[in-house]
């Protein structure tokens, strides 16, 4: 048997191994693996020896080339997916944003047409709903048959983004007959919305009472809230981006309770708090996101929740503004300092530098958080998430002793500074192929743009 590429002496680590194997790649496949392949029958050898072999990075939840507050997040889907390729990233999903009185299939093919001739790796959607009218229900079931399978709804953003308790439940019913399911953004919008203005009317415009009028309170109470609905509606239900202790403690109560409720965290929740915002004059402004940053205590909880399976993902929530020209749109308001952060390219290095280089989970379980998990739950696995004969090729050679200090001035994602400089992880990718082709090799970038594939999903199956 003859194969495009053999990856051999690599040390294989997935969510449940970790073994010595060569790996036999032919037409974008994993063809074979076995402890030796012969090496004449590669056309291309990689000798990944004292290197980890893990599967590709999904990140499931980035904005790319996505309008907010009149800006636009500065990486489109020809540079970061680039950027995420180097990070050892080979699959995200990103949003269709529908607009209010638009159907969700005009806001697909927005997006669509998007990524189509730039993306680098392959690709999913999930459908933001921002309006719900009846008619609206059963075009949900028509995504989810043409490969759109998960909603994003939220509770935060009165008068822009946010739906009403009604609505979610309406959507949350109909994901429980038609195999969707429901990513929420959970805070409490209406209670942060007065909150946010009597700051203002008291003159607080500094970029950290982004932060302070956004209490962990009201993540929790909307967390409670959203899964409630879901119980009631017989639906699975994903939280996204969950920054703090209290919110945690009712994902872990529902879970305790046998409920198929599921929550991702972010490497800035993991690295970053408070404290970011006594930077120097408007910096501040950098890490201004939603749900925004905490006390530096909630970091040590949630690493422990993504150890003890509280917690099952962990995705970036990328959405790069740059700080000249775009961040400082917020100057005198923090209310229009545009939401969001860049962090596509560092996610799997910032999580196994935290997590196993510092001890606090192995090997197997960072695969499951940053690939297997992702790839179950968005209805992607086997294909991705896998090192598994008859999975897609999509393969990071690791090396976990390798050290990297990040920085604005060396990261491939565009936008100015980096929520991350200064920090120095242990563990990076050396090499990363998609679909069996080479697209990262140390510095060299050998990917094309279009090249990326629309990944169509399954239906919501759990874990």
């Amino acid at each position: 048997m003859a194969f495009d590429t053999i990856i051999s002496n690599g040390t294989i680590a997935t969510a449940v191994d970790t073994y010595t194997a060569d790996i036999g790649i032919s037409d974008g496949m994993i063809a074979a693996i076995a402890d030796s392949l012969p090496r004449e029958q590669g056309k291309n050898i990689i000798d990944a020896k004292g290197k980890y072999v893990f599967p590709g990075g999904i990140d499931v939840h980035t904005h790319l080339d996505m309008p907010f507050g009149g800006t636009t997040s500065s990486d489109d889907f020809a540079t970061g997916t680039r950027a995420a390729l180097y990070g050892g990233t080979t699959t995200l999903i990103d949003f269709a944003i529908q607009g209010k009185g638009q159907s969700l299939r005009t806001a697909f093919d927005t997006w669509m047409k998007k990524a189509d001739g730039k993306a680098h790796c392959d690709y999913g959607f999930h459908c933001i709903i921002t309006d719900l009218p009846d008619a609206r229900i059963e075009e949900m079931g028509q995504m989810v048959r043409e490969g759109v399978s998960t909603f994003k709804l939220f509770m935060a953003y009165p008068g822009v983004l946010m739906l009403d308790d009604g609505s979610i439940f309406k959507a949350l019913r109909a994901t429980a007959k038609n195999g969707g399911m429901v990513c929420m953004h959970a805070e409490n919008g209406s209670a942060i919305d007065v909150i946010v203005q009597q700051a203002l009317a008291e003159g607080k415009t500094a970029p950290k009472y982004h932060a302070l009028t956004r209490p962990t309170t009201a993540e929790a109470e909307a967390v409670s809230r959203a899964i409630a609905l879901a119980e009631m509606a017989g639906a699975p239900l994903y939280i996204v981006h969950l920054s703090c202790n209290d919110a945690l403690e009712k994902v872990r109560e529902a879970r305790d309770r046998g409920l198929p409720v599921y929550a991702e965290t972010c490497p800035q929740y993991l690295y970053l708090s408070l404290d970011n915002f006594d930077a120097p004059g408007f910096e501040g402004a950098k890490y201004v996101f939603t749900p925004p940053l905490r006390e530096k205590w909630h970091q040590d909880k949630l690493w422990q929740g993504l150890k003890h399976d509280q917690l099952q993902v962990v995705s970036t929530d990328h959405c790069p503004f740059c700080y000249k020209e775009q961040k400082e749109m917020g100057k005198g308001d923090f209310t229009k300092i545009p939401n969001g952060g860049p962090g596509i390219e560092h996610r799997m290095s910032l999580v196994y530098s935290g997590g196993v280089a510092s001890g606090r989970f192995n090997v197997n379980r960072f695969v499951e958080i940053v690939s297997t998990t992702p790839a179950k739950l968005f209805g992607l696995y086997p294909r991705k998430g896998a090192i598994a004969v008859g999975s897609d090729a999509d393969l990071v050679v690791f090396d976990a002793q390798r050290k990297h200090t990040i920085s604005a001035t060396t990261h491939h994602m565009r936008v100015d500074y980096s929520m991350f400089e200064g920090i120095t992880v242990t563990g990076m990718p050396d090499l990363v192929m998609s679909r069996g082709r080479v697209m990262v090799e140390g510095e060299q970038f050998h990917g094309k743009p279009g090249t990326g594939n629309f990944l169509k999903r399954a239906a919501y199956s759990g874990t």
